[in-house]
């Protein structure tokens, strides 16, 4: 794994660009972003004008997130069970091949409503396919104490570029038209291809084979289900985008409708939103020191709330735009909090799945959300909908009291250096069910310690994968303890026992501090047969007939 020492001269923010791996695929990654920014501009113009429906307008946003929701999960799985570095590859090609085939079309004059959408989705797909990977390397390219930057350091590069591509985007569709966007955003994605095919780093492999995807699915949903920060950072994430949406979904047609203006502002209102993210993302540290991180992503509601009432109110495009950089910033300090929140509290094993449903659900909230308010702006008026959408941010802010983001700790999420015990019976992979059991000898001054411990232990491993975890005391023996647990074969115990991290590790330690025996906790392996399946075994065997 590349670990880069932070530089006492570099500032915080700046250190991850010292590591050449990171800062080449960053850099590719904005050239690719403001082809996008442009490509974006270019359809949702293009779509107000072919379209009288307020509805298509708001599903181009739709389109290019659905595919988020619809495909992160399994796209997080492939980035834990494949080489994210092709990973990443395949889905920027995606994206390349959805740029290339809607500047052709626009080329030969082929334009349709449905057509738009479709390539909105299939370069959806790619973003679905690359974000997890992407996010999931960071903590393969950098050191732990470097993400929080790194992390944010790709939200302030996006908005850089947000603030500079949105008016390029404008300019060259008002004087050049929509063909030369879509050559351009065409062009931007050979960057990241290029930047990903020359670029390697060393990644910790696993010594062990494969996982087929529906079990990884399965696992990963079943360790973000049991995380509560995880949990909680998600349906934060969830419903500020179903409700924060509104802002980007319903900016066309404050332009069209209520600016009464062009191309161009609309590409300037969408600047102001990026350079509101960029003063955000470089006053990152200082606001997370002044004030919470569950705080800090409340008052961030609370900016995109007071920019949607704002946008509701205003006829000024000058009003518009400043009104657009407080929401960029809360959009920014949200995205940025919740995004190294979940990256922190996911071990490696598992950290491109916990990503990856983040993805899938704050994508689908933003997809619902589009929908939802495009449908209020055709039905009711856009005013109404951008005043509905500053009442939902409002709620979102104070739904922090219920579900709380909680402090960044840089724990150790690396796996444990497990070594498999030998065995005097030659299993298989499949081989199980296996049961371990672990005796412990607790006094009774030590017993709210040892209880505490054991619910953490409990935490550790069933998120890992055990399962019918018990701790049973001896009647005859009170002191004596038995903890049990199974796994429904040898390789998920192997597993389990890989992905305990070195965090987990120290509950282990605590238990043998409190232990009284002479020798410390063992476990012991069993596997799991039952005197029905050997009598159908037998019975199978003497009723063969006779050869």
């Amino acid at each position: 794994m590349q670990h880069e020492v932070s530089h006492p001269s570099v500032p915080t923010t700046l250190a991850p660009l010292r590591n050449p791996a990171f800062r080449s695929i960053w850099t590719a990654t904005q050239i690719s972003s403001l082809g996008w920014l442009v490509q974006t501009v270019a359809i949702s113009w293009l779509m107000a004008t072919i379209s009288a429906s307020d509805l298509m307008v708001a599903l181009v946003q739709a389109a290019s997130t659905l595919p988020v929701f619809l495909l992160s999960i399994l796209a997080g799985a492939i980035a834990d069970n494949f080489s994210r570095r092709w990973v990443m590859f395949a889905g920027h090609s995606l994206i390349a091949l959805a740029s290339t085939t809607l500047m052709i079309s626009v080329g030969l004059g082929f334009v349709h409503p449905w057509l738009i959408l479709g390539l909105g989705f299939l370069a959806g797909c790619g973003f679905a396919l690359n974000d997890p990977a992407w996010h999931a390397s960071v903590g393969d390219i950098l050191h732990k104490r470097d993400i929080p930057a790194a992390v944010t350091l790709m939200s302030v590069g996006y908005n850089i570029v947000r603030s500079v591509g949105p008016a390029l985007g404008g300019v060259i569709l008002a004087f050049f038209g929509p063909l030369a966007a879509f050559a351009l955003a065409a062009l931007s994605d050979l960057a990241p291809l290029s930047a990903i095919w020359r670029t390697k780093w060393k990644v910790r492999s696993s010594p062990l084979p494969r996982e087929a995807m529906t079990t990884a699915i399965h696992d990963g949903v079943r360790f973000t289900v049991m995380s509560l920060e995880i949990r909680a950072a998600i349906a934060r994430a969830t419903l500020f985008g179903l409700a924060s949406i509104s802002i980007l979904a319903l900016l066309p047609l404050v332009v069209r409708d209520q600016l009464k203006s062009g191309p161009i502002a609309y590409g300037i209102l969408l600047a102001g939103f990026g350079a509101g993210a960029f003063i955000a993302g470089m006053s990152n540290g200082f606001l997370r020191r002044i004030m919470s991180q569950n705080r800090l992503v409340a008052f961030a509601s609370v900016a995109c709330a007071a920019c949607c009432l704002s946008l509701a109110l205003t006829s000024s495009v000058p009003v518009a735009a400043i009104s657009l950089a407080l929401g960029g910033a809360g959009w920014l300090v949200t995205w940025t909090g919740i995004d190294v929140s979940v990256q922190l509290a996911s071990p490696r094993w598992v950290v491109g799945r916990t990503l990856s449903i983040y993805y899938a659900l704050s994508a689908g909230g933003m997809a619902a959300g589009s929908w939802i308010w495009g449908l209020l702006a055709q039905n009711y008026s856009l005013t109404s909908a951008l005043e509905g959408a500053a009442g939902a941010l409002l709620l979102v802010a104070a739904a922090g009291i219920v579900l709380p983001i909680r402090p960044w700790e840089e724990k150790d999420q690396e796996s444990s250096d497990f070594r498999a015990p030998e065995l005097a019976l030659d299993l298989k992979p499949r081989s199980g069910p296996i049961v371990a059991k672990v005796d412990y000898s607790i006094s009774e001054k030590n017993m709210d310690a040892f209880l505490g411990c054991m619910r953490a232990k409990r935490h550790a491993l069933s998120r890992a994968g055990a399962r019918n975890w018990t701790l049973q005391r001896n009647l005859q023996t009170p002191s004596l303890w038995t903890e049990t647990f199974r796994t429904p074969t040898w390789m998920d115990f192997l597993r389990l026992n890989h992905r305990l991290t070195a965090a987990d590790q120290e509950t282990y330690e605590h238990l043998g501090a409190l232990h009284d025996g002479e020798l410390p906790p063992r476990t012991v392996l069993s596997i799991e047969r039952t005197t029905e399946a050997a009598r159908t075994r037998a019975s199978t065997i003497f009723s063969r007939p006779p050869r």
